[in-house]
C-alpha cells in the first residue's frame, strides 16, 4: 500500500541509478528501488526486534524466577554469570556462524547471549519480593507455589522488567543489523536494513545513498525506540525522575 515499486524488482538498465522522480532514494546495484526496499525493511526489522525482545523477556524472565524462588543448586549452577563473562556480541557471531547465515538463526544468536540480564534482574526481584509478609503468609496457608509466583511474585516484578525491554528495543535493532552486516543474519534479497547498509558499502563512494537511506532509517527507530522507553518508564514507575 505505501511502497511505489516491489522491493524485489530488478531492472538492471536503472542500476546504482541516482534519487530522481522515478526513484525518491536512489536504486541500488540491480536496480531495485531503494524506497521501496526501506519500507518493507521497517516490516523485517521491526518484527525481527519484537520477537527476539519478546524470547529474551520471557526466557530470561523465566530462569530467573526460578532460580529467585527455588534456590538450591538451580540458583548455584551461575550459567549468567559463565555467559556474561563472554564479550556478547562476539559470541553471538560465533552462535549464528555454527547455525548459517538466517534471519531466524541470528535472532536465536542474540537470544542465547542476552537472557542473561533479565534473568539476573528477576532474580534479584524475585530474592527481595519473596521476603515480604504476604508472600510468607501465603506459603503458610499453603497456597500452591503456582498461584504465589503468578498472583504475589510476578504483579510486583513486571513493571521493571517491561520497562527494561521497551529500553533494550533499540539495541536488540543495532545488534540484528550489526549481524547481517556482518553476513550472519538477513540473506539476500530479503529487505532487511543491516542487510543493505552490508551490500551498499561496496558502493560507498560510487552510491552513497545505498548506505544513507538505511543508516537514516536505522537512526531513526532507534531514536523512537529510546523515547519510547523513557515514556514507558515515566508511565509505569512514576516514582522515577
Amino acid at each position: 500500500w505505501i511502497a511505489p515499486k516491489d522491493p524485489l524488482e530488478a531492472v538492471m538498465i536503472d542500476s546504482l541509478k541516482a534519487p530522481c522522480a522515478e526513484y525518491p532514494l536512489g536504486a541500488d546495484k540491480l536496480g531495485r528501488d531503494l524506497l521501496s526496499r526501506v519500507i518493507y525493511g521497517t516490516r523485517t526489522s521491526l518484527v525481527s526486534t519484537l520477537i527476539l525482545v519478546a524470547t529474551i523477556f520471557v526466557v530470561g524472565t523465566f530462569l530467573g524466577i526460578i532460580a529467585g524462588y527455588f534456590g538450591g543448586w538451580i540458583d548455584q549452577v551461575r550459567i549468567a554469570d559463565m555467559m556474561i563473562s563472554f564479550p556478547g556480541m562476539i559470541l553471538a557471531i560465533a552462535i549464528a556462524g555454527m547455525l548459517g547465515p538466517s534471519l531466524r538463526n541470528g535472532v536465536i544468536a542474540i537470544t542465547a547471549v542476552s537472557w542473561t540480564k533479565y534473568a539476573r534482574l528477576a532474580r534479584s526481584m524475585v530474592l527481595k519480593v519473596k521476603r515480604n509478609l504476604y508472600v510468607e503468609a501465603a506459603i503458610v496457608n499453603g497456597t500452591s507455589t503456582f498461584k504465589i509466583l503468578w498472583k504475589h511474585i510476578l504483579p510486583n516484578m513486571l513493571t521493571i522488567m517491561t520497562v527494561t525491554a521497551a529500553a533494550d528495543m533499540g539495541t536488540m535493532m543495532l545488534e540484528l543489523a550489526s549481524l547481517s552486516f556482518l553476513g550472519f543474519g538477513a540473506v539476500a534479497p530479503t529487505p532487511e536494513w543491516g542487510l543493505m547498509l552490508n551490500e551498499g558499502r561496496t558502493y560507498m563512494a560510487k552510491a552513497p545513498w545505498l548506505m544513507i537511506a538505511p543508516g537514516i532509517a536505522i537512526v531513526i527507530v532507534v531514536i523512537v525506540f529510546n523515547m519510547l522507553g523513557d515514556s514507558i518508564r515515566d508511565i509505569l514507575d512514576p516514582r522515577q525522575d
